[in-house]
């Protein structure tokens, strides 16, 4: 992970989707799964490595309520999934986009749902820690 100006952590641009035409890919080509407040998209990655996009609609909520919920996607998928997946030698690209009740979700919530959902999805018989 990539270090931040403030001495945090950051998600690097290797592991980030961020071109549209990546992200119609991965929805095109992908398998859709979902939680009670989000729907994730992942197919194989060309590149053979994990790459994970995050889009947050804003279904008619304020812009600092639409990035409280972004900032609490990426933190969990930078300190929770990521790492975990890495470690498995997942190579996916994934786009994680939140449902209209992820903006009600705290941080534990959505971070638990990722966690499940990586089990479920592609960590099947695999230790959590």
């Amino acid at each position: 992970m990539g270090a931040t100006p403030d001495g945090g952590q950051s998600l690097p641009r290797a592991r980030r989707l961020t071109r549209g035409s990546e992200i119609r890919a991965v929805f095109k080509r992908g398998k859709r799964s979902g939680t009670a407040h989000l729907d994730v998209f992942d197919s194989p990655s060309p590149l053979s490595h994990l790459r994970v996009g995050v889009i947050v609609p804003r279904y008619g909520h304020r812009a600092v309520d639409r990035n409280r919920v972004k900032r609490r996607l990426r933190e969990a998928l930078r300190r929770e999934l990521v790492p975990r997946l890495l470690a498995a030698g997942i190579g996916v690209d994934m786009i994680i986009r939140a449902r209209r009740e992820a903006y009600e979700a705290d941080f534990g919530t959505l971070r638990e749902e990722l966690i499940q959902l990586a089990e479920r999805r592609w960590l099947r018989g695999a230790s959590s820690s």
